[in-house]
């Protein structure tokens, strides 16, 4: 399924390499797989990186096993584009009104994702690595400062055998993270947490998440022409390898 769905991609992009590029699909329930996978999308198939979910079968994206896939995407210096797909843990307290398992657990799935990224030192072992993590990282961004503390505050629950690098909010200023936030505030918040830099525009096309989903880029005054300019597509085609 993954090969077909690859080859369909890179067929599409071939045929409009002006308009479109795409990511490749990764089995990673079978790692050793996703890395032939991804070494055929980027150097055969011209695709520009993976997207993937938030955890494989219950398993964190920081789990050992795992580790060869970060390293062939580091080597490749290509981005791996998290988008999460729910808690289905939390169903029946995520049930009821408001779809709170995409309203709430999307971006939680997310937030998860990146904490084990970080606390387990993932990132510390592969710094290289390009992600890029949807609706503007979920909620990690909006409250990091707090996971600066846990190691202080209670330390029996972290692993003394993991050393971190830097303090946890830094590891923000090596991750990118989409627009999908809705308001120039919430743009304003997240550039000031991770740098404008480190953002790139998020539509969540076809889903009408955000009808507009540049307007609040250009209305944000707390970023310069030049930050829009970058956010809106520099920065992207930069990940990406492809024209701005």
């Amino acid at each position: 399924m993954v090969n077909i769905q690859n080859e369909k991609l890179a067929e599409l992009c071939a045929s409009k390499p002006e308009r479109f590029a795409a990511f490749a699909s990764l089995t990673l329930q079978a790692p050793d797989l996703a890395v032939q996978e991804l070494e055929t999308a980027v150097k055969k198939q011209g695709l520009k990186g993976a997207a993937i979910g938030g955890v494989v079968d219950g398993v964190e994206f920081s789990d050992p096993k795992f580790h060869p896939v970060w390293a062939k995407a580091e080597e490749l210096g290509v981005p791996l584009f998290i988008h999460p797909q729910g808690v289905p843990e939390l169903g029946k307290r995520l049930s009821g009104n408001g779809w709170l398992g995409n309203t709430i657990g999307n971006p939680l799935e997310t937030t998860i994702a990146l904490s084990h990224l970080i606390f387990e030192g993932t990132l510390d072992r592969f710094p290289g690595l390009k992600i890029i993590a949807a609706h503007g990282g979920g909620y990690l961004p909006s409250y990091a400062d707090r996971s600066d503390h846990p190691c202080l505050v209670g330390p029996k629950g972290c692993n003394p055998e993991i050393k971190l690098q830097k303090a946890p909010t830094e590891y923000l200023k090596q991750i990118y993270f989409d627009s999908l936030i809705f308001t120039p505030e919430a743009i304003r918040h997240l550039a000031a947490q991770v740098g404008a830099g480190q953002i790139v525009l998020g539509s969540d096309y076809p889903y009408p998440w955000q009808l507009a989903p540049v307007d609040h880029i250009f209305a944000s005054p707390s970023l310069s022409d030049d930050d829009k300019a970058n956010i809106l597509g520099r920065t992207a085609a930069k990940l990406l390898g492809v024209a701005a």
